[in-house]
């Protein structure tokens, strides 16, 4: 799916919606809400009205590491972005050049067996490409145990050239994020969670809606690059798994907070829709075609026009929903990327509909 709209380069948010002005904190960003295919304005803070007693919301608890590591390959300065820890302990990268402004621009991968030098005497030497040879992706072979301690110490949250300044990595956790024990987590955030505050879960939990974590570790792989999304590490447990057939047996409705949360559950979810605990890797790709069969909703960010996430979002909403809520936030001027504003789908409500002819938003 490839919608037929340019996002301008002043619709990226640069910094966090707590660093835009006095008073303003996370749930201060912008929330635009496609019930079918009619969109309506509110602010995250008012999620609690939107949502329902009996709701479920699915989130993701993976942490967001600090992956960026300064190096060097022979003489050349280097930035590599640590993206996937795999089962045999080898680490998935991608090796890019800085471009003097912060942020850093493409490299050209490989030769297998280049060594990267990083700080505290760790090499780094690249195996095997992810997808084939000369792939910007790489396995690579790293000592045993070096690389939790070597982002603690020497690294940082990946920074992309719209942002205006690096931020401490605790702007790029989410309230639900959890440390993981071997070190892994997500090279991306996953940002549709981050307007979320202690505060509004309270109030969430407190009008009767539900919480059910799972757990999937995104890498560096952008689906903003016309790339379908990699393998990734996820675990959907057995207590979430319960909760979510339980919404679906009853009359909540099950919201994916992110694109993650949906590729998680959905990797869970036999073809009778019964979800059942389940840890491992997911190579699920959600499109029009394969649909969704447990998500009935999505709270997601606002994607390039060119994103394969987008494909999801139409396997949840439809094409009309989709096209008509991303034509709204331009005219609205919504915010893009991981620190903008977010975007809510519903499965259009019988009810809604009726009470809107008198009392629209």
């Amino acid at each position: 799916m490839t919608l037929a709209l340019r996002v301008p380069e002043e619709l990226s948010a640069r910094v966090p919606a707590e660093q835009r002005g006095p008073g303003r904190d996370r749930d201060s960003v912008r929330l635009l809400v496609s019930r079918g295919s009619e969109p309506a304005h509110h602010v995250f803070r008012e999620l609690p009205g939107l949502l329902r007693a009996g709701d479920l919301l699915v989130v993701n608890t993976s942490p967001t590491l600090a992956a960026a590591v300064d190096g060097r390959v022979g003489h050349a300065r280097v930035v590599v972005h640590f993206s996937t820890l795999g089962d045999d302990g080898r680490w998935a990268v991608e090796v890019r050049e800085p471009d003097g402004r912060g942020t850093t621009r493409p490299r050209a991968g490989g030769p297998a067996g280049t060594e990267v030098r990083l700080p505290a005497g760790v090499r780094l030497v690249l195996d095997e490409g992810l997808g084939g040879p000369g792939g910007r992706l790489w396995w690579t072979r790293v000592a045993a145990g070096a690389v939790p301690g070597l982002l603690r110490e020497h690294g940082r949250a990946i920074r992309y050239s719209y942002t205006e300044r690096d931020q401490p990595l605790s702007v790029y956790q989410t309230v639900f994020a959890l440390p993981s024990a071997d070190g892994s987590g997500s090279a991306e955030m996953p940002s549709a969670a981050r307007p979320f505050t202690a505060r509004l879960v309270a109030e969430l939990v407190s009008r009767g809606v539900q919480f059910a974590p799972v757990t999937l570790h995104t890498g560096v792989a952008s689906a903003e690059a016309h790339e379908p999304p990699y393998p990734e590490r996820f675990a959907v447990p057995e207590a979430s798994a319960r909760l979510i057939n339980a919404a679906r047996a009853g009359a909540g409705r099950v919201v994916a907070v992110g694109t993650t949360a949906v590729r998680a559950v959905e990797s869970a979810a036999g073809a009778d829709g019964v979800v059942r605990a389940r840890a491992g890797w997911t190579d699920l790709v959600v499109t029009p075609e394969r649909g969704v069969r447990v998500v009935d909703g999505l709270l997601t960010g606002l994607h390039e026009p060119e994103a394969s996430h987008l494909l999801m979002l139409e396997a949840v909403a439809g094409r009309a929903a989709i096209d008509r809520g991303y034509e709204e936030a331009l005219r609205g001027s919504y915010l893009w990327h991981e620190f903008g504003d977010v975007h809510l789908l519903l499965p259009e409500d019988p009810a809604h509909t009726e009470h809107c002819v008198s009392n629209c938003w």
